[in-house]
């Protein structure tokens, strides 16, 4: 092996640096469609054979080029987009460092066809292994189109790694739907050997277009959020907690219009559903983060898929708080959904999207039994100490009332009650929906948020009279010494008495007669699950979700009326009452389209 230092070849560091830009086909697709995106083309369509391996081929009707640029913009580091360092800061545009269409042509045969708006004749461009062949005129609408071909043919190592077609299409797809998302301006189209795999028409807002990408049935199960920060706008959607997947395949950031993949947004995505769905679920979300080009780096991988954060902690404050403030507004009831219309084309929904936004009006007649709220001239409400009772009552703020509650929903005190199922669901009815509500879920909901809200000083505490002697094993033991004020925050009574015993002194009263032993090793098993880098909200969430999960009324228990009110109108009263603490939901609601197609009238 040679020592001496020397110079690499243009070539050869071409060549490197496609490997760090185009991992595969949909790498192509991207990059590509991005420029015609940054040329201003509000039409385009991507041509794949065998996935992408075989030729990509991207059409625009965008600026195009002119014919004394088109042999600079296969040069590497060529850009329009770039003059002085200063620019760097203020970059608007995808397309910016002059590494991509360069990279592509060191590993490919390119085909280059365009012409500006104006131009008598277009030009055609003919590119090998990074070497220009050929530049001549011709004709061609204005726009650009470019066919890439012999994919990796001078590096067919990379072409090894490659998947199979089926695979490569689909990594090609998903680029493009990340694009159609933050492009609703735009027609997209993707033909596949021949045959047409998605078409988004243009539409006027975010909303349209995340209808036509994900499908009608979508919109029926996300919130519409946005907040603020100093110059820092938050805008999108997110799923109810119901609408789920086991990955984050259905998440989806744009920073300033380019989509990115980020840790921070990861975690405060999760963080703000936590105790909403069950572990290891992942939530969908659209969220656009607009802010000042300078407060952002985009320049941080060759892909540009990351990005680093001037104020890091802010954007994770706004997400957060955005998120949260949208899920709590979940208390009422969500009954009314918009109007199929995806059986028609896609065209045809685009013109009855007023149609698809218009939601049922739920009404409740007086000749109804409903169990109304005593709300007070204050704005506050009379609720019972513990559930079902009704001595020594509290006051307890109105968190319903004060939220923005969306037009197609109705609190569960306004529904009307017609029976239990089983001992174990609640039946509700409502204009044009039915309403099954899971007692014990709901119970657990409403018990795990009084504790969140009260204070150690707050919570009626419970001494026994014969404490409570637990013993564990070492390892579980040390684990619950480690976590005991956390233990005695939320009134529980634990001291330690001998080697991997505890003696149990006090509870909080509603855990009066619950089996102790079996707490404290549920416990146990949740804060273990939390993990070393936990931090104490979350350790004290994990308690109190195990407290208020054996506090709750169970299954097979009949409730009386007045405790089904009870519960009706501690659920209007906080937030997150859609999912237990433990992401299972508290209310399912059968529509009446369901009923319905159930007995055959649709």
């Amino acid at each position: 092996m040679q020592e001496k230092i020397v110079v690499m070849s243009e070539e050869l560091s071409n060549r490197i640096a496609a490997g760090e830009v185009i991992e595969r086909p949909a790498s192509i697709v991207k990059e590509l469609v991005e420029n015609s995106l940054d040329a201003g083309a509000t039409d385009i369509l991507v041509e794949l054979e065998g996935g992408g391996k075989r030729s990509v081929k991207i059409v625009d009707n965008g600026r195009g080029i002119g014919r004394d640029d088109v042999a600079l913009a296969f040069e590497r580091h060529a850009t329009s987009k770039i003059y002085t360092f200063e620019d760097i800061n203020n970059i608007a545009s995808f397309g910016f460092r002059g590494e991509a269409i360069a990279s592509i042509a060191s590993i490919s045969r390119i085909e280059m066809l365009t012409r500006k708006k104006g131009s008598l004749s277009g030009t055609r461009a003919l590119v090998k292994g990074g070497r220009i062949e050929e530049i001549i005129d011709a004709g061609c609408p204005v726009g650009t189109s470019v066919s890439v071909s012999d994919i990796f043919y001078s590096t067919p190592a990379r072409m090894k790694f490659m998947k199979g077609d089926a695979t490569e299409q689909t990594h090609c797809i998903d680029a493009m739907m990340r694009l159609a998302l933050s492009n609703p301006g735009v027609k997209i189209r993707v033909v596949a050997n021949g045959k047409t795999v998605l078409n988004v028409p243009k539409t006027k807002n975010l909303s349209d277009r995340i209808a036509l990408v994900f499908g009608e049935d979508f919109e029926r199960h996300t919130l519409e959020i946005e907040g603020q920060r100093g110059e820092t706008t938050l805008h999108g959607v997110i799923s109810t907690p119901d609408r789920t997947r086991s990955n984050t395949k259905g998440q989806f950031y744009f920073i300033n219009n380019r989509f990115i993949r980020d840790r921070l947004l990861n975690h405060s995505v999760i963080t703000s559903y936590r105790r909403l769905i069950e572990p290891r679920r992942f939530p969908y979300v659209v969220l656009f983060v607009d802010m000042p080009a300078s407060d952002v780096d985009i320049n941080v991988h060759p892909a540009k898929m990351e990005v680093r954060f001037r104020n890091s902690s802010d954007i994770y404050s706004l997400v957060t708080d955005t998120l949260s403030g949208a899920l709590s507004g979940m208390s009422a009831v969500r009954t009314g959904f918009p109007e199929p219309s995806f059986g028609v084309s896609a065209d045809a929904y685009r013109e009855r999207v007023g149609d698809v936004l218009k939601r049922y009006t739920v009404l409740s007649g007086a000749e109804k039994k409903t169990f109304s709220m005593n709300v007070s001239e204050e704005g506050t409400r009379k609720a019972p100490d513990s559930f079902g009772g009704r001595e020594g009552e509290k006051e307890l703020p109105n968190l319903f009332n004060e939220r923005d509650v969306p037009e197609d929903t109705v609190t569960f005190s306004s529904l009307k009650y017609l029976g239990q199922i089983a001992d174990t669901y609640l039946v509700f009815s409502s204009t044009g929906a039915l309403i099954l509500v899971d007692q014990h879920a709901a119970h657990e909901r409403v018990l795990f948020e009084k504790l969140k809200m009260s204070t150690g000083e707050e919570t009626q505490i419970q001494g026994l009279l014969f404490p409570e002697v637990v013993n564990l094993q070492p390892g579980r033991f040390d684990l619950l010494m480690n976590n005991i004020d956390a233990l005695k925050d939320v009134g529980l009574g634990v001291e330690r008495y001998g080697e991997n015993t505890i003696l149990i002194k006090q509870i909080p009263a509603f855990l009066t007669g619950c089996n102790l032993e079996e707490l404290i090793s549920d416990i146990i098993e949740e804060i273990g699950d939390t993990g070393k880098t936990a931090n104490i909200d979350e350790t004290r969430d994990k308690i109190l979700t195990t407290m208020a999960c054996k506090g709750a009324v169970k299954a097979n228990h009949s409730l009386t009326d007045s405790e089904i009110a009870a519960l009706c109108e501690d659920l209007d009263s906080i937030p997150f009452a859609a999912t237990c603490p433990h992401g299972r939901p508290t209310y399912a609601v059968i529509d009446i389209r369901d009923l319905e197609r159930m007995f055959k009238r649709r």
